[in-house]
């Protein structure tokens, strides 16, 4: 497996150029863009083997506060709806358990990466180290999308994006994403 390299900052892990056929997409929402002083409140992965899904895990996130009206907004996930969801301390160590050693793929996945390590980091005292394939960095150098966004890109390919900035559906719109952009690498060769 060949790596391109990027420094390891704080034990996370790498940035893999190759594409895989086994890894686990993951998405989060949260309550805000800092992932020192925002929260999660949802985790989503689909573990694919074999470019095929094989399991999904979902979960929404009891957060310390009430969230925003933007967030609400934007996610569909409302303050309601996160009353009785089990805590973050709870959630974590099964979505670390459901990702494993795995290479975890994402759409701008630093960003998921970033909380998922501070609070693994904050509540456990463990790294998350797992190497990463982001398809942000990959749409910029395969796709000619306006921009991309993951709902542009969606857009452009005709991958269905219904309700998008949930989670599992981000998983799955990226996953598909992932699934266009190794079409594109193999008719380039």
């Amino acid at each position: 497996m060949q790596k391109q390299m990027t420094s390891p900052l704080q034990n996370k892990g790498n940035r893999v150029s190759d594409f895989m056929t086994d890894y686990t997409v993951i998405d989060i929402e949260t309550t805000g863009l800092s992932c020192k002083q925002d929260e999660i409140i949802e985790v989503s992965g689909i573990k694919i083997r074999n470019n095929q899904i094989i399991d999904e895990f979902t979960s929404l996130i009891k957060p310390s506060n009430s969230i925003s009206l933007f967030i609400s907004d934007l996610t569909g996930i409302t303050n309601e709806m996160l009353v009785t969801a089990p805590k973050i301390e709870q959630v974590l160590p099964e979505f670390m358990n459901f990702i494993g050693g795995d290479i975890v793929l994402g759409h701008n996945v630093r960003f998921d990466i970033n909380f998922l390590y501070n609070n693994y980091l904050k509540l456990f005292n463990k790294h998350f180290s797992n190497d990463y394939i982001d398809t942000r960095a990959l749409a910029r150098q395969y796709c000619n999308a306006s921009n991309n966004k993951l709902s542009t890109l969606a857009r452009f390919y005709g991958i269905d994006a219904t309700g998008h900035h949930r989670a599992l559906n981000d998983c799955h719109i990226t996953f598909n994403l992932y699934k266009k952009i190794m079409e594109i690498k193999l008719l380039q060769q």
